[in-house]
């Protein structure tokens, strides 16, 4: 079956070269097998989002030679924003209300190798004047250790109730997380493979999670390495990371750079050579090994 891939931008600012080389990675590797490659706009969290970032995304990606299939999603869309209700409403019988405040977290939780643990406060006793209090949607974490096979790093595997705790399904102020929405979206859409950066690599056994309780398949995963600055940081927004320039000259070489970096060992020719001559280099010559650990 030909795979369905997928890039997903949060529009909390430009698109900058890290970010390039994730849709680049993710679209080689659908392209390559004659799959299908879609755009989910991941708008979740309106205060963190950039005046006109959705606009400029789309452009770039235009710009430097992506083509998707499909319509593009927002998760900011009555029918997405929908959709995670019902999911919600579906994982009632293993969620519960948490009307613990960030302040209060600091001084409970345990801090483990993915950060704070959420020690269980509301699990089983709601607090006093909770009915006075908004309150975050949690879900019990199992004690059972879950794992996958990531294309790129192997076995990989976590004990969430241990390592994570329960974790939020709905933010307090009534926004969703990210952990439901792309579970939700992914299922949606017929994603068979994600294909993102590392840094969400131990996110993914929690949406294994949500998706085995709410009976949704689970794609393959492929977490490439990040792109870092010279402070060994990951490239992003608080990283002062720069957009991408639209100019003929600086998408070659952006895209040159990006196949050198995902290992694809690309001729020093192509650097030069026009747009679409890259792109179907790059699809015809794609290969994962050189990125696997």
């Amino acid at each position: 079956m030909a795979p369905v891939g997928r890039f997903a931008p949060s529009p909390t600012g430009l698109l900058h070269f890290g970010s390039l080389v994730t849709a680049v990675a993710s679209y080689l590797s659908a392209r390559s097998r004659n799959g299908r490659w879609l755009v989910r706009i991941e708008d979740l969290d309106p205060p963190r989002m950039q005046a006109g970032a959705i606009e400029s995304i789309l452009q770039t990606l235009s710009y430097y030679g992506f083509e998707w299939d499909g319509e593009i999603i927002l998760q900011s869309n009555l029918v997405r924003q929908a959709a995670y209700g019902e999911a919600l409403a579906q994982l009632a019988p293993y969620t519960y209300p948490c009307y613990c405040s960030r302040k209060q977290l600091q001084h409970s939780a345990k801090q483990g190798r993915f950060g704070a643990i959420y020690p269980d406060t509301c699990r089983s006793a709601i607090p006093a004047l909770a009915s006075h209090q908004s309150a975050a949607i949690r879900i019990k974490t199992p004690d059972h250790i879950i794992g996958f096979h990531d294309a790129i790093h192997g076995d990989y595997s976590q004990s969430l109730h241990a390592e994570i705790g329960d974790f939020v399904l709905k933010r307090a102020d009534g926004l969703w997380a990210y952990q439901l929405a792309v579970v939700v979206d992914d299922a949606y859409q017929g994603i068979t493979e994600v294909v993102r950066g590392a840094d969400l690599l131990d996110n993914t056994p929690r949406q294994i999670y949500l998706q085995q309780l709410l009976g949704y398949p689970t794609p393959q995963y492929t977490h490439i390495p990040l792109v870092l600055n010279v402070q060994g940081e990951k490239l992003s927004k608080q990283t002062y990371a720069p957009a991408l320039l639209l100019d003929e000259h600086s998408r070659r070489q952006n895209l040159y750079q990006a196949l050198q970096f995902l290992k694809q060992n690309p001729p020093t020719d192509l650097a030069t050579a026009p747009l679409q001559t890259i792109w179907d280099w790059g699809i015809k010559q794609w290969n994962l090994a050189p990125l696997i650990q």
